[in-house]
């Protein structure tokens, strides 16, 4: 049988010291992107050197490796995920393992990815083919001139151009904007209303303490992004009608549905609420550095154990371990009085 249908043998699951299940792995496939946006990068990335970052091959292997030790989702991140060379490559080899009738033939109940939107209209009929049901397209805003001023190199019409072929390939979308005060405050009841014409959910996300972003338009300090999604909510609330909602996708997102158009919103405030409590998840980048916590700098190194050996034991040895030293939480916060970022990483690096 090849290899890339092959049934996964299930070892014991990954229990973290705070008796939770890790089932829920992102991977960064490059820290590439064809986007420099304000809160995540600066202008003038210095990217990882090529002989630094895993073959599609050496990824699947570390998926695989996760799978059979009970991951049960997976997403594809970046930088932007459709801008590495042969990523389809590996979405159709992990795409085999997907459990497609919901029989329970299959090790992976859900393959998905985020992505910018910029290369959504060459790729989503491939995507949908290879298993992948829904995307998460990262857009801060319908302003073009806006938009550009965001990405830095952006263009929203090729972004909207993306989410039409994505929902004419069938895939569901939800869309991440990031809340910045003086942005994009000002279009919270725009983006409610578009999303809901289009049949897309929307997530509000609160901008993260993560890597040092440039000093040009005014970004700097994060004090003057952050807009707390409290203040969303009570925004929202002055026009929709919000109804708490039990909807959960293994993320952080705390989920409400508005009445008036079916969609749901949903927010993650890693600095208002803390989501940590319920964490599932374990973040790997495209260097094969596993990353147990978004918010903490402690890391466990899986590209050694990867290359040497052949050996599925000792990768899964160095996954266990690593799961071991899962902190309870991160340690986000953003104050005037704190000039760097509290984790020097950039999110591109991380995984999203």
């Amino acid at each position: 049988m090849p290899d890339d249908v092959r049934p996964l043998q299930q070892s014991a699951p990954l229990i973290d010291p705070f008796a939770r299940a890790i089932t829920y792995l992102r991977v960064s496939v490059t820290d590439r992107c064809d986007f420099r946006c304000v809160y995540c990068m600066a202008e003038d990335m210095t990217f990882l050197p090529k002989s630094e970052v895993l073959s599609i091959e050496e990824l699947e292997r570390l998926c695989r490796a996760f799978v059979r030790l009970g991951v049960r989702k997976l997403r594809l991140t970046g930088g932007e995920p459709l801008v590495r060379r042969g990523v389809m490559t590996l979405i159709e080899r992990l795409g085999a393992l997907l459990d497609r009738d919901g029989l329970g033939r299959g090790a992976l109940d859900e393959l998905t990815l985020t992505t910018n939107g910029s290369q959504l209209a060459k790729h989503s009929d491939a995507l949908v083919r290879a298993g992948v049901r829904r995307v998460n397209v990262s857009l801060d805003t319908l302003d073009p001139a806006k938009f550009t001023t965001i990405t830095r190199w952006g263009k929203l019409e090729k972004v909207l151009d993306g989410l039409a072929a994505a929902k004419a390939a069938g895939l569901a979308i939800k869309i991440n904007t990031v809340a910045l005060k003086g942005v994009n405050e000002d279009e919270i009841h725009r983006l409610a209303e578009w999303a809901g014409a289009e049949g897309f959910d929307l997530t509000f996300i609160e901008v993260m303490p993560l890597g040092e972003i440039g000093a040009d338009v005014g970004t700097a300090n994060r004090v003057d992004q952050f807009f707390p999604l409290s203040m969303v909510r009570a925004r929202l609330k002055e026009r929709w009608t919000l109804d708490e909602s039990d909807h959960a996708t293994g993320g952080p997102a705390r989920y409400w549905t508005v009445r008036e158009t079916g969609q749901r919103l949903g927010f993650i405030t890693p600095l208002t609420h803390n989501f940590c409590e319920s964490c599932n998840r374990v973040r790997l980048t495209c260097t094969g550095t596993l990353y147990m916590c978004l918010g903490q700098e402690d890391a466990a190194d899986l590209r050694g154990p990867l290359r040497a050996s052949g050996d599925d034991g000792l990768l899964d040895d160095a996954i266990r371990e690593a799961i071991t030293r899962k902190p309870k939480g991160h340690d986000f916060v953003i104050d005037r009085r704190r000039s760097a970022p509290a984790v020097s990483r950039h999110m591109s690096v991380t995984g999203g």
